[in-house]
């Protein structure tokens, strides 16, 4: 079993991103398995030095030990693009000039409220998506902003969805079944991003034989998405644990956007690596 922590070094560890990493340092102690890191910073313009090590520091903190090489998606954008280039090559990427006020705009002028995603993400009218090719290749030259977008019918028309059902298997849970339909058409990478989410995690997975990924339970949706591409690529499929959201005495989960409490400041504060897991177990208990 292979299992890996991929945080953002974009902040400082809390107490959610322990609860995450001890649910698969855990499990690969008693499967004997294998667990590897990995640097989410394809954005490098929110990365910043001091997290890479930080990250690293609490991870020993917490009795975490990893594989290395450590991977870093900042060394990766090749690959990324090749990706990029192999699925517009099959038809599936188009070019989409839209912001984000042009879209809920689109949505205004058809009287309708704008669509909304399982993650919460504004689900594309497909504007752009029959602008003819010499249109998209003018405002390419021309230098239009822009992102890519996965052609969410083309894509499940090769995979055969839905006459196959698309699935993927959830620890402890059995098959769950997939809708990528409600995600629209999304993107796969920005002018200034050079690939999503989407597309890096799945591929670096794959890549790195990940086959037992756990993350919270707010990424659960975004899991047909991933399957989507799996299922293009010709990628393994892995098995999921979603694990539920530890909240704080207000009742928000622990994010970096909420400046919840570090690790390192209830260290400094005093706290044991003891406490702080006794913390953690409770959640499970």
């Amino acid at each position: 079993m292979i299992t890996r922590f991929a945080p953002s070094p974009t902040g400082y560890l809390h107490l959610g991103h322990a609860f995450s990493i001890l649910n698969g340092w855990y499990h690969v102690q008693r499967t004997s398995g294998r667990y590897l890191l990995r640097f989410e910073d394809i954005d490098q313009e929110r990365c910043r030095p001091e997290f890479y090590e930080a990250i690293q520091e609490d991870l020993r903190w917490l009795g975490v030990e990893w594989e290395t090489p450590i991977r870093f998606q900042s060394h990766h954008f090749l690959e990324y693009e090749n990706l990029l280039t192999v699925l517009k090559e099959r038809g599936l990427l188009y070019p989409c000039f839209c912001s984000r006020k042009q879209i809920e705009a689109e949505w205004c002028d058809s009287l309708q409220a704008s669509h909304h995603a399982p993650d919460g993400s504004v689900i594309y009218p497909g504007t752009c998506k029959n602008m003819t090719v010499s249109e998209q290749q003018e405002r390419l030259a021309a230098g239009y902003s822009h992102v890519w977008r996965l052609d969410m019918k083309a894509a499940l028309e090769q995979i055969n969805h839905p006459k196959t059902p698309l699935t993927w298997m959830e620890e402890g849970q059995g098959r769950q079944l997939c809708y990528p339909e409600a995600f629209g058409d999304v993107i796969l990478a920005r002018k200034d991003v050079l690939a999503s989410y989407h597309l890096c995690v799945t591929y670096d997975d794959a890549f790195s034989a990940v086959d037992w990924i756990t993350r919270g339970e707010d990424l659960r949706s975004v899991t047909s998405v991933h399957r989507v591409l799996q299922c293009l690529m010709k990628w393994p499929e892995p098995v999921y644990a979603h694990h539920i959201l530890l909240k704080d005495e207000t009742g928000q989960k622990f994010s970096k956007r909420h400046q919840s409490q570090t690790l390192r400041s209830l260290r400094d504060n005093g706290l044991t690596l003891k406490e702080i897991k006794a913390q953690i177990t409770n959640y499970y208990s």
